[in-house]
């Protein structure tokens, strides 16, 4: 049996519910065959009704973190039938891997999203930039653990780096292997709070994770020698219950982050963005316009340019990412009508026999 309320249930969602009698449950796990959800019926193993797998589209599939309707209250080991996918209040999504323009879910419906980073070969400020960017896009509030303080002997320089990505910009510092600074990280994570630790393998996420939960959950690997990287301990997204009442996941590490979108990069380069309203032109592209007070900023010493080189290069990667996405479902799109002409012509050829 689990409490709703300590799940994270509140008015957002329940003014979803299509009835009084809706079995709301939230996916706690993601596997290839399945989900794993709670409800107040306990845990279950959960599949997607046939209509509703239908009507989604590939990157509204539920994920970890979201909440669903059930058909039915699950009687115990009854797989659950997934009828409904509720809205989202908050999503982290990424690029998905490959060569199909797509988004994906990493976690749904977070309060936090902890960007971990060690202070080691994995630290690297732009990529701590993008997903700070992505967390803003989805919704939820971006916070950054810089890991293996132990390993660092300028701490405070790295800190200050990452305070300068965005205003107000939370950044905790923490040494996992020997559990320093991991109130900070605890002191957030109270009763309904839902937090997902996201990261580059070899941050030491999963070291992280198990020291707040207080136990070995987490598989853990070490660095690379030859290469300073890490290895892939966490091959799928959980939510966990902490001591504390909060709810964590954890998710596989990624190397790269891709853009979906525009989304949140105004929000990290809130500096250029108020800028460009002084440009000349409204469309500056911040590159050669004469008038560009963008390109001024630069040229006086009050915006470093390197700055500017990633907030254009960030830019475009995410206008491309949408092109390409849009011809996919065009291309999607012509298919399925290429087919429906198919049957109706089908159809028809039988009605003249």
């Amino acid at each position: 049996m689990f409490d709703l309320l300590s799940l994270g249930f509140g008015p957002f969602f329940a003014g979803q519910l299509p009835c009084n009698d809706a079995v709301p449950a939230r996916i706690v796990a993601e596997h290839r065959d399945g989900y794993v959800v709670w409800s107040e019926a306990g845990e279950s193993v959960g599949q997607l009704s046939g209509r509703l797998a239908h009507e989604l589209q590939d990157d509204a599939f539920p994920g970890v973190g979201d909440w669903v309707v059930l058909k039915s209250l699950p009687e115990p080991d009854e797989i659950a039938s997934i009828d409904t996918l509720l809205a989202r209040r908050t999503v982290f999504m990424r690029g998905a891997a490959g060569r199909e323009k797509r988004g994906q879910v990493v976690a749904a419906n977070v309060d936090i999203v902890f960007v971990v980073s060690g202070l080691d070969g994995d630290y690297n400020i732009r990529r701590i930039q993008r997903y700070v960017a992505r967390i803003f896009a989805g919704g939820a509030e971006p916070m950054v653990i810089l890991n293996k303080a132990d390993v660092c002997d300028d701490v405070a320089s790295r800190v200050a780096e990452v305070e300068k990505i965005s205003p107000g910009l939370r950044v905790l510092v923490t040494s996992a292997l020997r559990s320093q600074g991991l109130e900070g990280v605890t002191g957030l994570l109270t009763t309904g709070t839902t937090a997902a630790f996201v990261g580059s393998s070899g941050a030491g996420k999963s070291t992280l994770m198990n020291a707040v939960l207080g136990e070995e959950r987490f598989a853990t690997g070490e660095v690379g020698a030859h290469d300073g990287l890490g290895r892939h301990t966490t091959s799928h997204r959980e939510l966990v219950v902490l001591p504390s009442g909060g709810l964590l996941v954890d998710t596989p590490g990624m190397r790269e982050l891709a853009l979906l979108d525009e989304g949140g990069i105004d929000t990290v380069f809130s500096d250029i963005v108020e800028l460009s309203v002084q440009c000349r032109f409204s469309d500056c592209s911040h590159n050669s316009e004469p008038g560009c007070a963008v390109r001024k900023a630069v040229a006086m010493g009050e915006l470093p340019v390197e700055r500017l080189e990633h907030f254009l290069k960030m830019l475009a990667e995410a206008q491309s990412f949408v092109l390409r996405s849009n011809e996919r479902l065009r291309r999607k799109g012509e298919r399925a009508f290429s087919k429906r002409i198919a049957s109706d012509m089908k159809l028809i050829r039988k009605f003249k026999e």
